[in-house]
């Protein structure tokens, strides 16, 4: 009974106000205030509709004994049969392996090395030296595969090879190793070589996000005496977390996505067991036997892994840090 007086009491402009708007309404309202933002985004719309899901169309192909001189409707179309020849094939079970433990050494070192190169610079009270070395840092990374495969491989050569001597000299070896022909070495190596030519460039945006950190928490915990590693551990790690979590999320995302310009360019006959992976195979017996069906099969399964690896550690992280990317 006081409900209905109460009710009956409000005027009826202001039960109008305060009644939601459907959101069809709120839509409309919201594109007509905005209208400026949504025709800049377009372009951008229309741009990622061409030139990424537009593509996927030749996804098609992969359940076709695709022929280039026919027509869409002129193919033989197999099913998942190509998919079926797929993983039963010991050699692209082969290179998942080796993409699977390359991706997950190099997602590792990825990580750990260029946050502490980062920490460490930023701990530096010598601003020449600072800048010097973020500038030598930086310099592997417009070095081409190309030309870093050359300088890894004389390196590590075992005729006048800077490594082999080095070890020859402090007695650490009797006789050099054949390091290019030692296919249990070859992951590392690679993780290695990647390491040295994108450490530096992969710090930039640690340093970044450390310089977001606020001075005066620092002076708080110098007052309170915290050593300086103290004020690494919990003031400038957890500072940084939420970038580590997203870039740690994107990486995931793409472990299957490796490339194979370092693989190709460091791997010899020797080592093929270890330097093979999805994207050379992808090359190898798809495109290069001309088998335009079985590429695009390999594809599809790199891209769909990648997208359960992507929404999954997304999950993980939404449920223990509440931080996601999604």
């Amino acid at each position: 009974m006081k409900a209905e007086t109460a009710t009956a009491q409000i005027p009826p402009d202001t039960r109008m106000r305060n009644k939601k708007p459907a959101s069809g309404g709120r839509f409309w309202r919201s594109f007509k205030n905005q209208k400026y933002l949504w025709m800049m985004s377009i372009p951008f719309v229309i741009w990622a509709f061409v030139f990424s899901y537009l593509p996927l169309w030749g996804w098609t192909m992969a359940f076709q004994k695709y022929k280039p001189a026919r027509g869409f409707f002129e193919q033989e179309w197999v099913g998942f049969e190509h998919f079926k020849i797929l993983f039963t094939d010991s050699q692209f079970l082969l290179a998942l392996r080796n993409t699977l433990a390359m991706s997950g050494m190099g997602l590792i070192a990825g990580f750990i090395f260029p946050i502490t190169f980062a920490i460490l610079l930023n701990e530096l009270r010598l601003g020449f030296f600072k800048r010097f070395a973020q500038t030598v840092s930086y310099l592997p990374h417009f070095v081409s595969w190309v030309v870093a495969a050359g300088i890894v491989t004389k390196m590590l050569s075992s005729e006048n090879g800077l490594v082999n001597d080095v070890m020859l000299a402090i007695g650490f070896i009797d006789t050099p190793i054949q390091f290019m022909a030692q296919g249990h070495l070859f992951w590392g190596i690679v993780t290695l070589s990647d390491v040295w030519k994108e450490t530096g460039w992969n710090a930039i945006i640690y340093l970044a996000a450390i310089s977001g950190i606020g001075p005066e928490l620092y002076e708080a915990a110098r007052v309170d005496g915290a050593s300086r590693l103290r004020q690494v551990w919990h003031i400038t790690l957890p500072g940084i977390r939420p970038t580590i979590t997203v870039l740690l999320i994107m990486s995931v995302g793409n472990l299957l996505n490796i490339g194979f310009e370092k693989q190709f360019l460091l791997g010899n006959n020797l080592v093929t067991d270890y330097s093979q992976v999805l994207d050379l195979y992808s090359l190898k017996y798809g495109l290069g036997m001309a088998r335009y069906s079985y590429g695009t099969a390999i594809n599809i399964f790199n891209s769909v892994i990648s997208v359960i690896l992507l929404f999954t550690i997304n999950g993980i992280f939404k449920r223990t840090t509440k931080e996601s990317l999604l």
